[in-house]
């Protein structure tokens, strides 16, 4: 009937705690206890029978299966899928009206939002009878509303007797939610606080071991408004100084649905422009078509001198070959192979270059040394080339993945999502490290659900909503509410609340 939540820097050690706790490792020495007993886990289905569930930081799920072959796969009553099948539908019907978990049993997985997705998570070890719920970084991957859910559906949990233990890096949701919280610094437990009686700025501190400052990011003198459909600047520079022109961008998807209607927009070299939104409004569209992931249905843009149109459209090798460098959304999906080396994770995109091949053939006692400098200046941890990328916590990859797309000097710079999975001192340096290129005259178009990161880095804001821009705001004049506003399409001109 508690929230305890565990917070630590990426590598400190928390998801591999909870593996112990899962039984995905054995530790070395020490004990487990369950309600009081001493108890051996030497692997999931021991921990299952002790009645601990996991909700993994990237699912575990069949993405092919409906929701109700997922939360039975493992957990068979019968020989028969369809004896099994009946029972679990009255009982996955019973746990979605006492906790709140409304999922339709006979959805595809793959086919729901991430939010939906989760519950059918939660839901399958509530139904292997789980009264104690570990869930890795559970709001990584969610949008504000999913994730507000999701924390209507933990207080239900609660209320019910469930103990749930909360991995997080996001020390607001800390506050929040948890009753207690313990922190790990490079493996050790280095303190218990019962949430009432600390502050983010106390575990930030414990984090880390050193005291975090506030940052101010943004110039002290900010840049004017940009004209958006003029071929210059309103301050008499050339349209060479402009990184990213877009002109009346569409895109219409496999399904017909319009994903981008009439984007039109200009980043300046030496500026940020950040993309504001709930999530599926259109922003992650706008980061596949701008690398040349996808191509447009309709409309232009020049990205770096390069124009890209929907009857002559750049691919993504020939955008980075123009020095336009992409951080996906989705580091697992589009940032890295899992089952690669980091080493070899991070020449991806740029494994052909003459740098890195002799007669064609890969150096790859070179990339292995690129990689150990690479890890080193971006703290990616353990520092060891070697060790497969699925090895590395989410957040180290993510600091992977910024280190091999910054470290090569963009003039172009894309991000999606830089921040996700990443603790409060990664956070600190990854915002340096964009701040730099910025200054260094790069032209950076940032895309984050998390609005302080986009209000504390943005020069300029604009907002998306349903595949169009619905509103643009300079950085420092920018606040949530009237961002909120904007992103639900229910504000005025200037920015209030429509009548």
């Amino acid at each position: 009937g508690t929230i305890h939540g565990i917070v630590g820097e990426n590598g400190a050690g928390k998801s591999t705690l909870m593996s112990i706790l899962y039984g995905f490792y054995q530790a070395d020495e020490g004990d487990i206890l369950i309600n009081g007993k001493p108890t051996v886990i030497r692997s999931s289905h021991d921990a299952i029978a002790a009645g601990i569930g996991m909700v993994h930081q990237h699912f575990m799920l069949v993405d092919t299966f409906s929701v109700l072959e997922n939360v039975i796969l493992g957990a068979e009553a019968h020989a028969l899928i369809a004896p099994s099948a009946i029972n679990a539908r009255q009982e996955l019907s019973r746990l979605a009206a006492e906790f709140g978990l409304s999922v339709r049993a006979d959805d595809i997985v793959g086919e729901l939002p991430v939010g939906e997705q989760q519950r059918t998570e939660i839901l399958k070890a509530l139904y292997r009878h789980a009264d104690i719920l570990i869930l890795d970084e559970p709001t990584g991957v969610l949008t504000p509303q999913e994730a507000d859910q999701l924390f209507e559906v933990l207080r239900s949990l609660k209320q019910r007797g469930v103990t749930i233990i909360l991995i997080t890096h996001k020390l607001r949701e800390i506050m929040d939610i948890t009753d207690t919280v313990s922190v790990l610094r490079l493996g050790q437990m280095v303190a218990h606080r019962k949430t009432a009686e600390t502050t983010m700025a106390d575990l930030a501190e414990l984090m880390v071991g050193r005291k975090l400052e506030s940052r101010q990011w943004q110039r002290s003198e900010p840049l004017a408004p940009v004209d958006t459909h003029s071929g210059g600047e309103p301050d008499g520079r050339p349209a060479a100084d402009i990184g990213i022109d877009v002109d009346r961008l569409g895109l219409v998807d496999a399904n017909g649905a319009q994903r981008l209607v009439d984007v039109s927009f200009k980043v300046r070299r030496g500026e940020i422009l950040g993309v504001a939104g709930v999530a599926g409004n259109g922003q992650s569209a706008l980061l596949e078509v701008l690398s040349g992931i996808r191509e447009p249905s309709s409309g232009r843009f020049v990205i770096n001198g390069q124009e890209s149109a929907s009857d002559h459209a750049l691919g993504p090798a020939e955008m980075r070959e123009h020095k336009v460098h992409h951080v996906p959304e989705d580091r697992l999906k589009r940032g890295l192979v899992k089952a690669f080396s980091a080493a070899e994770s991070s020449v991806l995109g740029y494994q052909r270059s003459e740098a890195l091949n002799i007669r064609g053939l890969l150096q790859l006692p070179r990339i292995r040394t690129g990689c150990k400098h690479l890890m080193e200046a971006f703290d990616v941890r353990p520092v060891n080339p070697s060790l497969k990328s699925a090895s590395f916590s989410g957040g180290n990859q993510q600091k992977l993945i910024l280190a091999r797309e910054l470290a090569k000097g963009p003039d172009v710079l894309l991000v999606g999502q830089p921040t996700r999975g990443v603790d409060i001192g990664a956070i600190e340096m990854i915002h340096e490290k964009l701040v730099e290129m910025r200054d260094a005259g790069c032209a950076v178009l940032l895309v984050s659900v998390e609005l302080d990161e986009i209000m504390a880095l943005s020069d300029r804001i604009i907002v998306m909503y349903e595949g169009r821009i619905v509103g643009e705001l300079l950085g420092h004049e920018a606040e949530k509410t009237t961002l909120g506003l904007m992103m639900a399409n229910a504000h005025d001109d200037a920015g209030r609340l429509a009548p």
